[in-house]
C-alpha cells in the first residue's frame, strides 16, 4: 500500500492529476499506519498468530 501510494504521488505531481496526488498521500498515510501497527506486534485485521 505504501509503495502504491509513493506511485500514485509520482505520477499525480507529473501529470498534473490533483485526484491521484490525493489518493496517493491517503494511500501513503494508511499503509505507514498499518506497517508501523505490524511491527509493534498490534493485530491488524484480525490476523493473530499463535506461536
Amino acid at each position: 500500500m505504501i509503495i502504491l501510494g509513493v506511485i500514485l504521488l509520482v505520477i499525480g505531481f507529473v501529470a498534473s492529476i490533483a485526484v491521484l496526488w490525493t489518493i496517493g498521500i491517503i494511500l501513503l498515510v494508511i499503509g505507514v499506519i498499518l506497517w508501523i501497527l505490524g511491527a509493534v506486534g498490534h493485530a491488524v485485521g484480525g490476523r493473530r498468530h499463535y506461536w
